[in-house]
């Protein structure tokens, strides 16, 4: 018979490895985000990080106020969607460990 604390110490390998991995294709992941009907649009990858802001010409006439607003806009839409970008791969992963679903991992 194989000696459990092995066979848990293997478990935590794997869940380990595959952790790392599922963090890696989170932060290789892009996604777009906008904001004023898609007038500014931002992509942005997994961790966060601003790739490319694309502002729609007509916006240039406007108040700078405006347009500060609609980039402000434009990246919370994509902070919010890098989150539950997270929290839908990580759900699979904790989900094989008993964590509760919406329990926040520290990372």
């Amino acid at each position: 018979m194989k000696n459990p604390l092995a066979n848990l110490m293997q478990q935590a390998q794997r869940f380990q490895e595959t952790f790392q991995k599922t963090q890696e294709e989170i932060a290789a992941t892009e996604i777009q985000a906008e904001a004023g009907g898609g007038l500014v649009k931002i992509r942005m990858n997994g961790k966060r990080e601003v790739l490319k802001v694309e502002i729609d010409p007509s916006l240039l006439q406007e108040e700078r106020e405006v347009l500060e607003d609609l980039i402000a806009a434009a990246f919370n839409d994509g902070v919010r969607r890098v989150a539950k970008l997270k929290q839908e791969k990580m759900a699979g992963l904790t989900g094989s460990l008993g964590i509760p679903p919406g329990f926040n991992m520290p990372f």
